[in-house]
């Protein structure tokens, strides 16, 4: 290559002199030193521009080839090629960074899968199994390498893959059968469509919280009824003794019905506390309907007679709720907040806002505030436990009842001390669709 590069300037400077009537001499001693420092300009040049080249050009065949551990080496900033050297192993370091942590993060993600309690399932867009875990092994009973190219069909999973992306279903699997969780979502790998699919079995989870429920259920009942079958059962017999006495005492029919007024308000009393239960537990769905929320808390406010309650009103809404079941919320919350403030002595006249319904709209919701002037909350951690009260005649069944019906409606309710002064605040928050 050298010699093709200086051989036309030899031939060129020979043909000059030549034709200027030097010496045959003359000609040749000034061809041979044109010709060697042709060579030796055309080396230099080989030397730092082919190279170079050369050395690009294997660094970016590694790069193509996933090889990030080639480096150009005499790389300099004083000419173009140097950079652009500097650049290609700047480019190569970097690529070489961003793979390993590619790597790290997906040796980290499998581990994560694999501790997962949960089956995760991975298809493309031919319903093929790309991906499971080792839940999902023990879903099927099988090793993953038996299940991976498998069909959704073949594994029992085409139902999960269309259809509603996150529900409950009924599943049968080798490994377990019983009620899953489902939830679904859609990724791109190389381009093209997968779709991620997560199950849970719930079977042991619900039976778990199913024998909880029924303990503390069985608990609270066996409280309650012992409360008011002791008491009972302890007037009947001295009740039975006081008639058997022989001749009968001369109060005795004064005693005879003060035990049997306790008695049957001891019945009464048992009969409230499963009937408020009974309605807790057969609560229906709300059917919604158009309702004026301003409207609504205006005619909850007249029900209460004990103490006036004022109304700020705010904007005027129309929201899909179930208007009796609301009004019966906020019937519960005002009553609450009217004894607590008879409870901290009775409502102030000098002071007209004891006890306050206000409401206001957000970007999506309403939310309606039930205040008072009460002592406030000394134990909020219990206020939504099932039969837990603070009032000598209470169920404990109000509030989890408001909180059942706001939770139905797709909203919340909470219950927190006034930062202003002694009191509570009720908050229920209502979706406006």
């Amino acid at each position: 290559m050298t010699a093709m590069v200086a051989a036309p300037a030899v031939l060129g400077m020979a043909l000059l002199l030549w034709r200027g009537g030097f010496s045959a001499q003359w000609i040749w001693t000034l061809g041979i030193v044109v010709g060697l420092a042709t060579l030796a300009t055309a080396a230099t040049l080989v030397q730092r521009v082919v190279f170079p080249l050369q050395t690009l050009s294997n660094l970016l065949g590694g790069l193509r080839e996933g090889d990030f551990s080639t480096r150009a080496r005499g790389a300099v900033r004083d000419d173009a090629l140097g950079e652009v050297l500097i650049e290609a192993n700047a480019l190569s370091e970097t690529l070489r960074q961003q793979r390993l942590g590619a790597l790290e993060a997906t040796a980290l993600l499998r581990t994560v899968m694999e501790e997962l309690e949960v089956a995760v399932f991975a298809f493309d867009e031919g319903q093929r199994l790309r991906l499971a875990n080792r839940a999902a092994e023990n879903l099927m009973r099988r090793p993953v390498e038996q299940l991976l190219g498998r069909t959704a069909g073949d594994l029992g999973l085409s139902e999960g893959l269309t259809g509603d992306p996150a529900r409950t279903l009924s599943l049968s699997f080798p490994g377990a059968m019983g009620r899953f969780a489902l939830r679904r979502s859609v990724f791109r790998q190389d381009g093209r469509p997968h779709q991620l699919l997560v199950l849970t079995d719930l079977s042991r989870a619900l039976r778990e919280e199913e024998r909880q429920a029924w303990q503390r259920l069985v608990r609270v009942l066996g409280h309650e009824l012992n409360n008011s079958l002791a008491p009972i059962k302890s007037l009947a017999g001295s009740l039975e003794s006081l008639l058997a006495r022989e001749p009968l005492p001369e109060d005795w029919r004064d005693d005879s019905l003060r035990g049997l007024g306790v008695i049957a308000q001891r019945a009464d009393a048992l009969t409230r506390f499963l009937d408020a239960y009974a309605r807790l537990a057969r609560l229906p769905p709300p059917r919604r309907q158009a309702t004026e929320i301003g409207a609504l808390i205006r005619r909850v406010a007249t029900l209460e007679r004990r103490v006036a309650v004022a109304v700020k009103a705010g904007e005027d809404l129309l929201i899909p709720i179930d208007a009796d079941q609301v009004e019966q919320l906020l019937i519960n919350l005002v009553r609450n907040a009217v004894d607590a403030v008879l409870t901290a002595g009775g409502p102030s006249e000098k002071e007209s806002g004891d006890v306050t319904l206000s409401w206001n709209r957000g970007p999506q919701e309403v939310e309606v505030f039930v205040t008072d002037a009460g002592p406030g909350l000394a134990n909020s951690a219990n206020l939504f436990v099932p039969f837990f009260t603070t009032k000598p005649s209470g169920s404990g069944i109000g509030l989890i009842l408001c909180r059942q019906i706001a939770e139905s409606h797709g909203g919340t309710l909470t219950l927190e001390n006034r930062t202003d002064r002694s009191g509570c605040v009720a908050r229920l928050r209502l979706p406006l669709a």
